[in-house]
């Protein structure tokens, strides 16, 4: 099916919403009472430093909620507050933090279920129901599933991630195979992949070297469909589908590997056709989000500093609070990610989550003496949520 003409079609109708409906003041009110930090806010204004008995906080210059996350939270309050009595439905998790995603479910809006099979169902559904898109957006099928049942739609993907499906619309018309960056399980690549005619999600450079290899000598195409399984578009052949690619990403992958992967399959294609045939083979556009680059590139700002240790705060499912969390730990600075802080405590002991592994508890996390404290948060993260952290931190060293 066209997908571009679907998406014209959608939204031109009467039950599609991708704006708010004149509650803005109202929400605002709202938003920056249950997520807003008058205490960030004075670290924020005093240089991004701050000092409470022993501990020296050092807060990165770009943290929290980004444009496109508070563009999603707000649509979503003024659709309750538009719709107060209506059923209302979201297709995933809004944004990935749980204080967000718990203040949906104490809207009365409801998470559609998942059947043992780990499928949507959408036969809950009916027609004078809302279904909110969340800020990841959702798969063209189950656009096209809500459009069938006539319900109303409230969109609020974030256009940075509408940007990517573009440049997916884009190679597709060219019939080039979309070489998408991103982890093929999360939300956001699910809905990338279902634009793309032929598609292969690559998680890193390492996979993104193996795929490049096989271009330039072959391989046994069998290893590779089974290296990549779950990640390709059905039907893909790597000896026919790799010849002309575009690439693409999920918004929230590190910057500078997304970069690497693009540089990868163009010099490949380059030695693989020639100088002058590249064009033929390659494409590629600049779909790296703003925001997960800005808070990419303070972290790294940050990490020059002396640090005694590194708290990440975000969502444990947060692909861009993970890619935060693995700066300081390349640098060998001892890092903490935490999703909340009712993690810390009782005592000076922490549970968090280590990098692509499991939680587990930490005793002593926090020296004794005078500390130097850095501080960041991903970008579906409240500053109230960090300010909780922050006062529990200054509680335990009140006392060590």
């Amino acid at each position: 099916m066209d997908t571009k003409a679907f998406k014209r079609s959608l939204h031109s109708s009467d039950n599609y919403h991708r704006k708010g409906f004149g509650h803005a003041t109202k929400v605002k009110e709202m938003l920056h009472s249950e997520y807003q930090s008058n205490l960030i806010q004075q670290i924020r204004e005093s240089g991004y430093t701050w000092q409470q008995g022993n501990v020296t906080i050092q807060l990165a210059e770009a943290m929290g909620f980004c444009w496109g996350v508070e563009r999603a939270i707000a649509l979503a309050y003024e659709t309750r507050q538009q719709f107060p009595s209506e059923r209302i439905w979201i297709t995933n998790e809004l944004i990935h933090n749980p204080l967000v995603n718990e203040n949906m479910r104490d809207m009365q809006v409801e998470f559609i279920p998942v059947n043992r099979q780990g499928q949507k169902d959408f036969s809950v559904v009916a027609k004078e129901d809302m279904v909110i898109l969340p800020a990841f957006g959702a798969s063209f099928g189950e656009m096209q599933l809500l459009n069938q049942k006539g319900c109303k739609i409230m969109d609020t993907t974030c256009p940075w991630v509408s940007k990517v499906w573009n440049s997916v619309e884009k190679h597709k018309k060219g019939d080039y195979t979309s070489i998408i960056h991103g982890k093929y399980k999360h939300e956001e690549t699910i809905a990338t992949s279902s634009y793309a005619t032929k598609y292969l999600v690559v998680l890193n450079l390492q996979q993104a070297e193996y795929v490049c290899n096989y271009i330039l000598n072959g391989g046994d195409r069998q290893e590779f469909l089974t290296k990549f399984t779950h990640a390709y578009s059905e039907g893909f052949n790597p000896d026919t589908d790799l010849i002309r690619v575009g690439i693409a990403n999920q918004t929230t992958m590190l910057k500078g590997e997304t970069e690497q992967i693009g540089k990868l399959f163009e010099r490949t294609l380059m030695r693989k056709y020639g100088p002058d045939q590249v064009n033929h083979h390659f494409l590629s556009f600049n779909t790296i989000c703003d925001a997960t680059q800005e808070r990419q590139d303070a972290m790294f700002q940050l990490v020059e500093q002396k640090l005694d240790l590194m708290v990440v705060v975000g969502g444990f499912n947060s692909s861009n609070t993970t890619h935060l969390q693995e700066i300081p730990i390349e640098r060998g600075i001892p890092s903490y990610h935490i999703d909340s802080a009712e993690r810390i405590g009782p005592g000076n002991r922490i549970e968090h989550q280590k990098l692509h592994q499991n939680l587990e508890v930490s005793e002593s996390w926090l020296p004794s003496g005078p500390i130097v404290v850095g501080i960041t948060s991903g970008a579906s993260t409240p500053d109230k949520v960090v300010a909780d952290v922050l006062q529990k931190i200054f509680d335990i060293k009140a006392t060590t």
